[in-house]
């Protein structure tokens, strides 16, 4: 996997947290915020209801004032919000955060607003509760607390119990401040909910147990927050997934196209980039069957047509041995019908050579060699052939220095072997073979003083069948195989062939040119 792809891909998940962490943080602040209100209003309501109810709250618990700057406000005087006012005429508890804390509000019978004002509602509550309950305990008789203790438990959204056990007792600090201030709010190490103890005025000890605090994690806001990760997750896993399922079906569209044999069709990878190496490599593919399949189709007409001519000779040739009438005439055709089998077997070599390169290429197996011996070798094999021809190499010590390239020996010598013919071929008397060999590259030009090639054929006659109108070709035979050959075999070399004319002897000039030293990933 490429790395800037992975970092790519990475950023986008890093972000896509990040989005919905943000969210999820967002999404947790704003329920809570609600849901804190609510449970304010809640928590405080059975106090504030007791206060409504009591006549005369101001006289009866002066230290309200004092401690949470309890008030009673006319509704003209109340400087909040219209839709505040309309949830005290309906009787609402109504919470509100300050700048020193939680202002808790009610309306009371007479059409006042009771008032109070909590540093922290939870501790204050609890012990503002705790003062109201021990007052009220310390009127009633002994006998009488059992009864008073469930009543005020009930009015007072608490639990009041009378401590029995010591082993029911806090630690000694909670004790050391009952007995300074006669309650005491602690928090026991087996339970999630605050605790006063109380000190009634005849020594009898009161447990009072609050409700649970307030809790942003409860398991309503904790599942909310997965479904909504999980829910953008699988949005943009899907909206993922739709992008690239929409690719591949592309890919596969094409697919099922060229199966049918559109084999024009290509895959538009578009603005994605996900699938754009797939489509690039399918597409790579798609271009290298088509490309084999009209060579292959270019073959079986160019070989059914270059097989009927020397087919049609040896038929002929042994009608013609039942005619003969002496040995000179019979060895005749026997030589006629031996010439036209030799030139069977030369075609079926070019045919297999030029299919086995053109379908993927042989088996490489690139080794470090001199190309001026082999450059050597072939002139010395093509002047004995032909040694009415002067065929020579020209090679200067310069370039004999940077002679050793990775080359596969054996078809490097068939290329320069097919130029070398070729030229010889057509030549009128002259071949030269010029090396050029330096630190990178490797350069092998062949000459003759032939007719040449007209420029507009120049690309042509690297062609598989290929056949020029003119004296070159058709005077001298040939396959149209050689140089489709030749211009393979560089290829796997990663190089190229290329023909121009020769400036020293008047006629063509082909020309192989490759790098000396083999790239790893050419190398097969």
């Amino acid at each position: 996997m490429p790395l800037k792809f992975f970092l790519k891909l990475y950023a986008r998940l890093i972000g896509l947290t990040f989005l919905i962490l943000l969210f999820c943080a967002a999404l947790f602040l704003g329920v809570n915020s609600v849901r804190g209100q609510y449970w304010q209003e809640r928590f405080s309501e059975p106090l504030l209801r007791w206060l409504v109810a009591t006549p005369y709250p101001q006289k009866q618990y002066p230290w309200l004032e004092s401690f949470y700057d309890f008030r009673v406000t006319p509704p003209g005087n109340l400087s909040v919000s219209d839709v505040i006012m309309e949830r005290l005429s309906y009787g609402q508890i109504v919470s509100m955060d300050t700048s020193i804390g939680q202002q808790v509000m009610v309306r009371n019978d007479s059409g006042g607003i009771i008032d109070l004002r909590f540093r922290d509602i939870y501790s204050d509550v609890a012990e503002a509760t705790a003062l109201i309950a021990r007052l009220h305990l310390d009127d009633m008789s002994p006998n009488g607390r059992e009864g008073a203790m469930s009543q005020l438990s009930d009015t007072l959204g608490v639990e009041l119990l009378p401590v029995r056990d010591q082993a029911e007792l806090p630690d000694s600090e909670v004790l050391e401040r009952v007995s300074e201030r006669g309650i005491s709010l602690y928090h026991h190490p087996s339970r999630d909910r605050a605790q006063v103890l109380i000190r009634l005025e005849d020594g009898t000890l009161v447990d009072m147990a609050m409700p649970a605090p307030f809790n942003p994690w409860a398991w309503p806001v904790v599942l909310l927050l997965l479904v909504v990760a999980g829910s953008v997750l699988a949005l943009a896993l899907y909206l993922a997934l739709r992008d690239v399922d929409s690719n591949l079906r592309a890919v596969e569209s094409v697919a099922i196209r060229i199966a049918r044999g559109e084999m024009g069709a290509r895959v538009d990878a578009g603005d994605s980039r996900l699938v754009s190496r797939l489509a690039a490599a399918f597409n790579s593919m798609a271009e290298h069957i088509q490309r084999l399949v009209g060579v292959q189709r270019e073959m079986i007409h160019a070989v059914s047509h270059e097989l009927r001519t020397p087919v049609a000779r040896i038929r002929f040739g042994v009608q013609m041995i039942e005619s003969a009438n002496s040995p000179e005439a019979l060895q005749k055709q026997l030589d006629g019908i031996d010439g036209d089998i030799q030139e069977l077997d030369e075609l079926i070599d070019e045919i297999l050579t030029y299919a086995r390169l053109e379908q993927g290429g042989p088996v490489f197996a690139l080794q470090e060699q001199s190309v001026s011996d082999i450059v050597r070798q072939v002139v010395g094999e093509q002047q004995m052939i032909r040694p009415v021809h002067a065929i020579e190499a020209d090679i200067d010590d310069e370039s004999e220095r940077w002679s050793l390239s990775d080359v596969e020996p054996r078809y490097l010598h068939r290329a320069v072997q097919n130029l070398v013919g070729n030229a010889a071929r057509y030549a009128a008397g002259r071949v030269k073979v010029h090396c050029q060999f330096d630190e990178d590259n490797c350069r092998i030009d062949v000459e003759d003083d032939g007719p040449g090639i007209p420029e507009e054929d120049w690309e042509k006659v690297f062609t598989a069948f290929a056949r020029l109108d003119d004296s070159r070709t058709r005077t001298s035979g040939g396959y149209g195989l050689g140089l489709s050959i030749v211009r393979r075999i560089l290829y796997w070399h990663g190089g190229q062939a290329f023909v121009s004319r020769s400036d020293e002897l008047g006629g063509a000039r082909f020309s192989l040119v490759w790098p000396r030293k083999k790239p790893m990933e050419h190398t097969l």
